[in-house]
């Protein structure tokens, strides 16, 4: 009899674990921020190849980008045709949660989104671009044969527009 009690007990501390598991689980929010280390660059490059793709760097701290990052929600909508890749490029600590909620408000969390994951942010810049000082926001407009045009500073949406209009169309 104390076998059996026994054995109700363990199974349903089994099944009570297993429940909590899927729970705890189903209730987590994906985590949509990548870091951006070493070598990220010519992942994400390669991840696109062939097609246009809009990177956008930014940061929580930029006021420019607190304006623009909705834009940027809206052009992607917009245009399902582009690849858009975020990356929060902020020199201060990076915050993951308020970068995730930046992107949440403008509209942004469905694009592929990156976060400074390396102390070395100098190096990180380096290999993006060896010009490059880190200013933000910056957007590279990469077509599908691979060539680059930078936007320093604030992209005008309209031009943006001007470029996704230029680009093949996939079939």
């Amino acid at each position: 009899m104390k076998r059996e009690i026994l054995k109700r007990k363990i199974s349903a501390a089994v099944a009570l674990c297993g429940l909590l598991a899927l729970t705890a689980s189903s209730m987590a929010a994906p985590q949509s921020l990548k870091p951006f280390e070493r070598g990220t660059w010519r992942e994400v490059l390669r991840a696109h190849a062939g097609r246009p793709t809009l990177i956008h760097f930014w940061g929580v701290t930029c006021g420019p980008c607190k304006i623009e990052l909705p834009q940027l929600g809206k052009f992607m909508a917009d245009h399902p045709e582009i690849d858009v890749v975020t990356v929060s490029a902020d020199l201060v600590p990076n915050l993951t949660t308020a970068t995730q909620a930046m992107l949440d408000k403008a509209g942004l969390a469905a694009a592929e989104n990156f976060i400074f994951g390396d102390g070395f942010v100098e190096r990180l810049r380096f290999e993006i671009d060896p010009s490059w000082q880190g200013d933000i926001p910056r957007t590279m407009l990469v077509t599908p044969d691979g060539a680059i045009e930078t936007i320093e500073g604030s992209a005008e949406i309209s031009d943006l527009g001007r470029w996704s209009a230029k680009q093949p169309r996939q079939q």
